[in-house]
């Protein structure tokens, strides 16, 4: 093939001059130096007769809303060489369906694998009476396998800029009350378990207060307290036969003149 421009369509034929208004469209020069190849009824070709990255310029020439296919698109797409360009002219009666028609191409040619896909003013042609819808796109600049190298952005160290100007700074101790800075009062240190005698102290609040209030009401002694006499008798028969300011309430059965013991699992619980 002595040209690199390919032109497509659906028709039976397609005009040179169509083919040559297109690349003009384009701003391409030395449109009369190019020997266009066309392909006719191209919707009936499953795959294009062209060598892969062969081509600078592909031009489709359809009329209909279907054409060009997503397999027509992959074929451009495979005969392109990198960075070529591939023109879609789009003929229609009515002009008001120009947005609806462009952006149809534009996406179906994103979709595709293009990129700069973008429209021109409409032009007549095809024929002079009936304009046609311009959508030019590229095949990306590289090839299938391509690689290449990612610049990493160099390291760098953090740094973090101090302000010298401290005047928005605020002093912390002048936040503070008087009342915040009275040292605290510990309570006293009760002294029911101080001295030979532990007696209940001023404030307690341990109960021994209320058990020296109760020996007090009762008019027990220390030697009725060592030595255990019962008023009545029958304190040692258990709680059924105790009277109720029996000091011994709540405790086992025993024998009068004998000190009271408690088994070693008597405050064990049973389960």
């Amino acid at each position: 093939m002595t040209g690199s421009v390919l032109a497509l369509t659906n028709d039976a034929i397609v005009s040179v001059s169509a083919v040559s208004n297109a690349i003009m469209e384009l701003g391409d020069v030395g449109v009369e130096t190019r020997d266009p190849l066309i392909i006719t009824q191209v919707s009936l070709l499953s795959q294009l007769p062209v060598e892969s990255s062969s081509i600078d310029i592909v031009l489709s020439f359809c009329r209909s809303p279907e054409s060009p296919t997503d397999q027509l698109f992959k074929e451009i797409l495979r005969v392109l060489k990198p960075g070529g360009t591939i023109l879609i002219c789009h003929s229609e009666s009515a002009i008001e369906d120009a947005d609806i028609v462009t952006f149809a191409i534009e996406r179906n040619l994103l979709l595709s694998g293009f990129s700069e896909a973008n429209s021109l003013p409409p032009k007549s042609i095809l024929a002079s009476d009936v304009p046609s819808f311009l959508v030019k796109a590229k095949k990306p600049s590289w090839n299938i396998g391509s690689s290449f190298a990612i610049k990493k952005a160099p390291k760098s160290s953090l740094v973090v800029q101090i302000d010298d100007d401290d005047s928005d700074l605020i002093d912390e101790d002048s936040l503070l009350t008087e009342e915040d800075l009275k040292k605290p009062q510990l309570p006293p240190v009760g002294d029911c378990e101080v001295g030979a005698t532990k007696k209940a102290c001023k404030n307690c609040t341990c109960g021994r207060a209320e058990a020296e209030e109760k020996v007090e009401k009762l008019g027990l002694t220390d030697e009725l307290l060592n030595n255990p006499q019962s008023a009545c008798g029958s304190c040692g028969l258990g709680d059924a036969f105790r009277c109720s300011t029996c000091p011994y309430k709540g405790l086992p059965p025993f024998k009068l003149g004998e000190k009271v013991a408690l088994s070693g699992n008597f405050l064990a619980a049973d389960i």
